[in-house]
């Protein structure tokens, strides 16, 4: 990586964000610790004022993908999420370490290390971008075979998108959750094949056409909802989460 590094800010795009643990050790790999981490990014998110559009946190790296805050730019946003981090763990780390229970991949924690000091920050000027890189998160756990399916990996925000579930750090995407016609066509092909039932089938299909642009005050209907919904989720995480 060059040694004088500049980074490009107030275009107003989405920033993907790659940060790993020093030398790649897994100094994230307890669920402690992301949680942990998961807690200071929402406070670092409230204090700097910025989207949180998604997040995965594995053993050694986390990836963010982010808006530009409202205070600062995302270079100070990773300085103080890092550096509050490290602090946390470093004091733990030593509380531990009094007691003769630490590990030996953790020793890098004895000179003070916890992060590389640099990061990596792509820029997504586009919406099939920031799909593709939603995607990547919520898939990595899964291509490293620490979880079966991405809802299984509590540590990033697949089961927000899939379930509307919150987690430690809130997911603030501002955009309403709007199919393409695309995807609209191809969820109403495939439901024959995976749901028959010409219920399933028409709730759904008015799902589509009715509460994701449903309009204010348009009268709801709990138990088609709930419906439609759902097989609607059962797509979504076979073709688009």
């Amino acid at each position: 990586m060059p040694r004088r590094l500049h980074r490009y800010y107030g275009s107003g795009y989405l920033h993907f964000i790659t940060s790993s643990c020093y030398q790649r050790r897994p100094l994230l790999n307890t669920p402690r610790r992301r949680t942990w981490f998961l807690e200071i990014l929402e406070q670092v998110r409230r204090r700097y004022t910025f989207v949180v559009v998604g997040y995965v946190v594995m053993p050694e790296h986390f990836h963010l993908l982010i808006s530009e805050p409202e205070r600062g730019n995302p270079s100070t946003v990773m300085q103080v999420l890092k550096q509050r981090f490290a602090r946390k763990v470093l004091r733990d780390w030593r509380k531990r370490s009094e007691r003769g229970q630490n590990r030996l991949w953790e020793d890098a924690l004895n000179e003070g290390h916890v992060w590389q000091r640099r990061f990596y920050d792509f820029v997504v000027w586009s919406e099939g971008k920031r799909v593709e890189k939603l995607r990547y998160m919520h898939r990595n756990p899964v291509k490293r075979g620490l979880a079966l399916e991405p809802e299984q990996w509590a540590w990033s925000s697949f089961r927000y998108y899939a379930y509307g579930e919150p987690g430690a750090a809130l997911v603030n995407e501002q955009r309403p959750a709007q199919l393409r016609v695309r995807d609209r066509e191809e969820f109403v092909a495939w439901l024959p094949a995976a749901h028959p039932s010409k219920t399933a089938k028409d709730g759904a299909a008015r799902y589509l056409s009715t509460e994701i642009e449903r309009s204010p005050g348009a009268k709801r209907c709990p138990l088609r909802e709930q419906l439609s919904a759902a097989i609607f989720r059962g797509w979504a995480r076979a073709h688009v989460l």
